[in-house]
C-alpha cells in the first residue's frame, strides 16, 4: 500500500435515480464498484474526504453514505466469499 492510503469502502442508500446514478459516477471516478452501490479502492484520508464530500451532497433526508477505511490489520483479516470481485490488490490495478 502506498504510504498514507488506505483500503477505503463507500457504501450509499441514495432513494432518488436521478441523484443515485451521479453519486454513482463520482465513485466509479475513483474506485472499483464491488456491489450495487458498494465501491473501494485504496487512497489517502484527503482524498476519501475530498470523494466523499461531492457525494454527499447530492443527499437529501433519508439517504446516506457510509465510508470505511480499512488499515493493514483489518485488511489483513478481510475477506471476499461467493463470487464478489476481490479486494483491490496493493498493485493498483486489475486483469480482466
Amino acid at each position: 500500500m502506498a504510504r498514507g492510503e488506505m483500503l477505503t469502502v463507500f457504501a450509499y442508500d441514495i432513494s432518488k435515480d436521478k441523484k443515485r446514478r451521479k453519486a454513482a459516477k463520482i465513485l466509479e471516478a475513483a474506485a472499483s464498484r464491488v456491489q450495487f452501490s458498494v465501491f473501494e479502492c485504496r487512497m489517502t484520508r484527503q482524498r476519501a474526504a475530498a470523494v466523499a464530500q461531492r457525494v454527499s451532497a447530492l443527499l437529501d433526508a433519508g439517504d446516506s453514505l457510509r465510508v470505511y477505511a480499512v488499515g493493514a490489520d483489518g485488511l489483513a483479516r478481510s475477506r471476499v466469499y461467493g463470487d464478489g470481485v476481490p479486494m483491490e490488490e496493493d498493485a493498483g490495478f486489475w486483469v480482466v
